[in-house]
């Protein structure tokens, strides 16, 4: 009987049974499988899988569960921590409990023995899935139901929201000629970054989006680096990413201009490009994630809201 066929068959286990493997899973076809098959509204496959564990910036095996009925998978918890502007946060990164083993306290075993071990590093919040840095989903969608009652039930509380909008790329015309001679002639150069221009790209981000600087890591190791800047006086005012998280997806961003710089165009263009290089890559659409200007990118490219998250916060005592 192969691993398919097999996937249900732990539902015949009590709970008390199902043991806790602490540590990295040994099979990353089998544990996306298992994700995917437990997910109503996503898919992650074994490569991202690889990139949201070993490749997170802080990632801890420590921190990573795997529920086993016999040989069986039954369920999976990873979570992270950060240290963001003073507090450290925790985080539920990727959660899945196998549908024969909803109701049953399984959730609670894998949460519960992660939120230990966060309180005792000195984690005095939890959030839901909006992982700065490296992330799967921007928070909680609240059509996982049964989800959202669990975080409710372990003391998560909803403190904000973010949606996640599609571009369609297919037919689309993303040629920036024309806006580029004209910043040009204001003195501003548009081009793809390369790997001469990273100190000057981190310089840019510590000002204001300190947060990005793996992202935008991510993008740079791809050939040609999936990063576009904008430059005057020789200096990077602007830039725009993807393919900076969730690697092949069609991930945009994340993309910022300095504060002196708004008002010239410059975001229009690095966006444009970035879309470019999806089409030629035969994406039909782009994602772009955990949208705050919604009207910018509706009016430009044409996107619209796809999924809205819940973004969830427990006080740890």
């Amino acid at each position: 009987m192969n691993w398919f066929a097999r996937l249900n068959d732990g539902h015949k286990m009590k709970n008390k049974d199902i043991r806790i493997v602490q540590g990295w899973p040994e099979d990353l076809e089998a544990m996306a499988a298992f994700l995917d098959s437990n997910w109503d509204y996503d898919s992650i496959g074994a490569g991202m899988l690889g990139e949201k564990l070993h490749d997170d910036p802080m990632a801890d095996s420590g921190l990573c569960f795997t529920a086993m009925a016999g040989e069986l998978i039954a369920g999976m918890l990873y979570c992270v921590q950060r240290d963001i502007r003073g507090q450290r946060l925790g985080y539920v990164k990727l959660m899945a409990v196998g549908k024969p083993h909803r109701r049953r306290g399984l959730g609670s075993r894998l949460y519960e023995r992660a939120e230990g071990l966060l309180k005792q590093s000195g984690v005095t919040a939890m959030r839901w899935y909006d992982v700065p840095l490296n992330y799967f989903m921007p928070g909680l969608d609240p059509r996982y139901t049964p989800a959202y009652c669990f975080a409710l039930r372990h003391g998560f509380k909803q403190v904000g929201e973010a949606v996640n909008m599609l571009a369609p790329l297919q037919g689309k015309d993303w040629s920036t000629g024309l806006a580029e001679r004209s910043l040009q002639e204001r003195g501003v150069e548009v081009r793809r970054a390369g790997e001469a221009d990273l100190p000057a790209l981190r310089d840019l981000l510590s000002q204001e989006w300190a947060l990005w600087n793996n992202e935008v890591d991510m993008a740079m190791r791809d050939s040609p680096p999936s990063v576009h800047i904008a430059l005057k006086n020789n200096r990077i005012i602007a830039f725009s990413v993807h393919n900076g998280n969730n690697k092949g997806s069609g991930w945009f961003g994340p993309m910022g201009t300095h504060p002196d710089a708004r008002g010239l165009g410059v975001g229009n263009v690095l966006l444009k490009r970035c879309l470019q290089d999806m089409q030629d890559q035969g994406h039909r659409q782009a994602i772009i994630p955990w949208v705050a200007p919604v009207a910018f990118y509706a009016h430009y490219v044409d996107a619209s809201i796809d999924r809205v998250f819940w973004r969830m916060e427990k006080t740890i005592q």
